[in-house]
């Protein structure tokens, strides 16, 4: 099974590897610093380097239960290669950037989500919600909890603790993944927001630029699609 190392240290750019398995779609490798598509937010890109011959990686995604690393071709690769694998930082970042921020737009509505989607500057949240909130007071408590540099943490919780408190999943689309017997928690501030979540995010709230729109559709009786543009 491949160690997911970006669980833990967001931040890896790069990282030596080594290819453990090849398959039609793409490779898998012992150790990855590339997030696998889910939860709304896209799997990484980047490439992987073998001497002096570079291999772009297109996407990230689990297949079968193993997180696959999707090429453009690769047969040159043989499987125990020793490789670097390269994120394509700057789009990473910025939906580490998105998927903080919605997490502090999820801390500012208190209603179901029922759906999401992380790009590059922009992401939204669907909420099972009938009125639409004030989009100018909105905009501007989004940008305040950024300015107040919150602390962004990964912690742990038992799947018992979970099945006790129901109302810590804030998702009504995406289930925490369970098997493992821990759900893995994000927490920013003291009591800003806290839920499980397996994506990855910043460090400090303040890596986040400041929302510059927000746009508010209604998708439905009950759901109010919100879109912030960074």
């Amino acid at each position: 099974m491949t160690i997911e190392l970006f669980r833990n240290n967001s931040y890896l750019k790069e990282h030596s590897s080594k290819v453990v398995k090849i398959l039609p779609e793409g490779l898998v490798f012992d150790e990855t610093i590339f997030y696998p598509e889910g939860g709304g937010q896209p799997g990484d890109e980047g490439e992987l380097n073998l001497g002096n011959k570079t291999i772009n990686i297109i996407g990230t995604k689990y297949i079968n239960r193993e997180l696959v690393h999707l090429t453009e071709k690769y047969d040159q690769l043989k499987e125990g290669d020793n490789i670097k694998i390269i994120l394509d930082w700057t789009k990473r970042y910025s939906y580490m950037q998105v998927h903080t921020c919605l997490h502090l737009l999820c801390s500012l509505i208190p209603y179901p989500v029922t759906g999401g989607s992380i790009g590059y500057k922009r992401g939204r949240l669907d909420f099972d919600l009938e009125t639409k909130p004030n989009k100018e007071e909105l905009l501007d408590k989004l940008n305040q909890l950024i300015l107040k540099n919150y602390d962004v943490s990964i912690s742990s919780i038992k799947d018992s603790e979970l099945d006790d408190n129901p109302d810590l999943v804030r998702t009504m689309s995406v289930k925490p993944p369970r098997g493992s017997g821990e759900i893995r928690m994000i927490c920013i501030g003291d009591n800003v927001d806290y839920q499980p979540c397996g994506g990855t995010h910043v460090n400090r709230t303040s890596e986040i630029p400041s929302v510059s729109s927000i746009k508010i559709e209604n998708k439905g009786k009950m759901n109010k699609r919100i879109i912030v543009n960074l």
